[in-house]
């Protein structure tokens, strides 16, 4: 009978097998006693594979995460216009084969980054550094420019308008207090690695939020706390936007 079968849910990413939205789902399910539902782990190598992924005719909607938020949206049907203005999805729905892009990244950021901002006496003059240009990044953008707090972009490669690595001095750390990580570096396995400053010059009026959550505290933070900044991962963020996700999805998913 119709009814009886399994909707499926899932992750859409690369190398996310530590991911940690299987069993945040499948608890949920379990805890609201829904039935016939599942949520599985679509790990790709290429975001041209998402096309197969899409074929399955029970998947109902997914998450989509690094290195895919802005990539998939050309296979996509209809892009909400906030998910639409930022150029990144993070969460898919699917009904009648239309597939529907939004964006819940930007309430978890928004959420978990701006309580903690309450440290700064002068919040006016805040600015920030973008540690890489995916799209994630440009959720975090777009939440600073809400915020009011002025922000640059750093990236591997020189691009116009962008910042390298190279050009993080003591000066520039000085006039950019808040250094926000949306690269997978230090993401566990490989938990020895973080992104490339000079920490020496980092103080407890910097505050460093990094998006990775596995391992809790990254070598990032690590460094970060050792000179007194105020700290954060991306696991509240993550929940709040798991959370907005399902309040999406919730309607199908009790439908018969």
């Amino acid at each position: 009978m119709e009814h009886e079968k399994t909707k499926i849910y899932g992750l859409i990413g690369r190398d996310i097998k530590y991911s940690f939205s299987k069993r945040f789902f499948i608890e949920k399910f379990k805890n609201e006693s829904i039935i016939n539902v599942n949520y599985e782990i679509f790990d790709i190598p290429r975001i041209e594979n998402v096309l197969f992924v899409f074929q399955n005719p029970y998947l109902k909607g997914c998450n989509v995460t690094i290195p895919y938020k802005t990539s998939i949206i050309p296979f996509l049907t209809k892009i909400m216009p906030k998910a639409k203005s930022i150029g990144s999805v993070n969460v898919v729905k699917i009904h009648n084969k239309c597939r529907t892009g939004f964006n819940t990244d930007v309430l978890g950021f928004e959420y978990s980054f701006k309580k903690d901002l309450n440290q700064f006496e002068n919040k006016r003059n805040l600015k920030a550094l973008i540690l890489g240009t995916g799209g994630v990044s440009k959720t975090i953008s777009f939440v600073l420019e809400k915020l009011q707090i002025s922000y640059q972009y750093v990236s591997r490669k020189r691009k116009k308008s962008f910042l390298v690595y190279e050009d993080i001095n003591q000066n520039l750390l000085k006039e950019y207090k808040i250094i926000i990580n949306c690269t997978p570096v230090g993401t566990y396995p490989n938990i020895n690695s973080c992104p490339s400053l000079p920490y020496q010059y980092i103080s407890s009026e910097h505050y460093f939020y990094d998006l990775v959550y596995n391992p809790n505290k990254t070598l990032f933070l690590k460094k970060a706390e050792k000179k007194g900044a105020l700290i954060k991962n991306g696991l509240e963020m993550l929940y709040i936007q798991a959370e907005e996700s399902w309040n999406i999805w919730k309607n199908q998913i009790h439908e018969i």
